[in-house]
């Protein structure tokens, strides 16, 4: 029940900024410094080139593997293989039928969407000064307590009034969480474990924090999911971490955004008929 907002746009631009893109470039620079590599093996005649061996390669070592002669002559099998199959596909034509082309066009395409992202976010970095603001923003939001909470979510408000009359009469929160609608709790007593008021929806949280410790709400609280009954069970400081531990994870954060508002003002800016 911790209130979340999940975008499918920000998933896929982390799917866009993984790996291949930044391999590619390294593979690229890697290749500069050597001169013009001969093809790594000719099958058939038609040459492989020593650039997709050297982006595998550095694929494999992010990975873990070892960047020995084993796994170099590994790689080369692995395109060989995937150039004969290719010029067998070729020869029964199915690089011509629309459903094919059509694929290899988007893979084509997701290349170049990871190729332009990795270069917007090298070319667009965060600051050191706007990282410092958000981490202050987002300590004060969190605020200086954590709340360890329990609660048992119900469609109607006389179900959940139901409830509070069992436990004035001494049923055990644990036991009547069990017809909980939040499948994420139920099994565990209702427990939502420790978090900080921010973390839940507003009518959630502000019932929350009015609380003693040990008591639970006298009447339902109701939220978009349902009815709530909440049980606080302890209150503690809450531990905030030091910039420069969370630094990397805030820059990450606020890179996404900025990539989104990006391709957001991109989306506003087009002409789509």
């Amino acid at each position: 029940m911790k209130f979340q907002t999940v975008r499918l746009l920000l998933a896929l631009l982390v799917a866009a900024m993984a790996a291949p893109a930044a391999l590619a470039q390294e593979a690229k620079s890697a290749a500069g410094a050597k001169g013009a590599a001969k093809p790594l093996a000719k099958v058939n005649g038609a040459a492989i080139p020593q650039m997709q061996a050297d982006i595998l390669l550095l694929n494999q070592r992010a990975q873990g593997a070892p960047e020995d002669e084993q796994t170099r002559d590994r790689i080369r099998e692995e395109l060989i293989r995937r150039e004969l199959i290719a010029q067998e596909a070729r020869k029964k034509g199915l690089d011509k039928k629309p459903e094919i082309t059509a694929q290899m066009d988007m893979a084509r395409q997701a290349t170049l969407v990871q190729a332009y992202l990795q270069d917007y976010a090298r070319s667009h970095p965060i600051s050191d000064e706007a990282i410092k603001k958000e981490y202050e923003t987002v300590v004060a939001r969190l605020g200086d307590k954590e709340y360890k909470v329990r609660h048992i979510l119900v469609e109607k408000d006389d179900e959940a009034k139901a409830v509070i009359v069992k436990l004035k009469a001494g049923e055990r929160f644990e036991e009547l969480a069990k017809q909980s609608k939040d499948p994420g709790s139920k099994e565990r007593g209702g427990d939502l474990g420790w978090s900080s008021p921010a973390n839940y929806v507003k009518p959630f949280a502000d019932a929350l924090v009015k609380l003693d410790k040990g008591k639970y709400t006298t009447e339902p609280v109701k939220t978009d999911f349902g009815y709530h009954v909440i049980l606080l069970e302890d209150v503690r400081e809450r531990k905030t971490p030091p910039l420069d531990e969370v630094k990397p994870q805030i820059n990450e954060a606020m890179q996404r955004q900025a990539i989104a508002r990006h391709i957001a003002d991109l989306r506003a800016k087009a002409k789509v008929e």
